[in-house]
């Protein structure tokens, strides 16, 4: 995404009703932005852009506040040093659970091993449950409940 872009989109966020947005692209690069009002009525922001690193784009708008930044969970090369990737085997939807009323599989700190149930992926109308490749602990969960996913994505680091 250009700066030209990223810009226009800070200030159509920040125009708009919403709150939040999140923005992925296929080559992995993440935009995050949310929005506040803070007592005074003034619109805090934070704005967090990344492919493998954290960006903060603090100057890109006026009234962006550098210590009204995005949560962003620490992300450290020693975290992910030893993790083994589960790669999405096709393209599709991608789902925590069973059903919306049912709990999720696994979640971030939950033991699996070999052969356990991490998610399902709907694809053309079938539910193909995807199966632990590796014994360890989830890491992280690379996609968000319902979102899309490609053939090859990452979709749990698992230690």
């Amino acid at each position: 995404m250009e700066y030209k872009e990223l810009r226009q989109s800070i200030k159509d966020m920040e125009d708009s009703k919403l709150s939040s947005l999140e923005i992925e692209f296929p080559d992995g690069t993440k935009i995050s932005m949310k929005k506040n009002t803070n007592n005074g009525g003034n619109t805090c922001a934070g704005i967090e852009v990344t492919n493998d690193s954290v960006v903060s784009i603090p100057s890109v708008v006026e009234n962006v506040r550098e210590e009204a930044p995005l949560p962003a969970t620490p992300k450290t090369e020693a975290n992910l040093e030893n993790c083994q990737i589960v790669k999405s085997p096709m393209v599709g939807t991608f789902y925590t659970s069973s059903a919306p009323d049912k709990p999720e599989f696994v979640k971030v700190g939950d033991k699996v091993k070999k052969g356990d149930t991490l998610c399902i992926i709907e694809a053309m109308k079938l539910m193909n449950q995807i199966e632990s490749e590796f014994d360890g602990e989830i890491v992280e969960i690379c996609v968000q409940n319902e979102g899309m996913v490609e053939y090859g994505m990452p979709l749990f680091k698992i230690k």
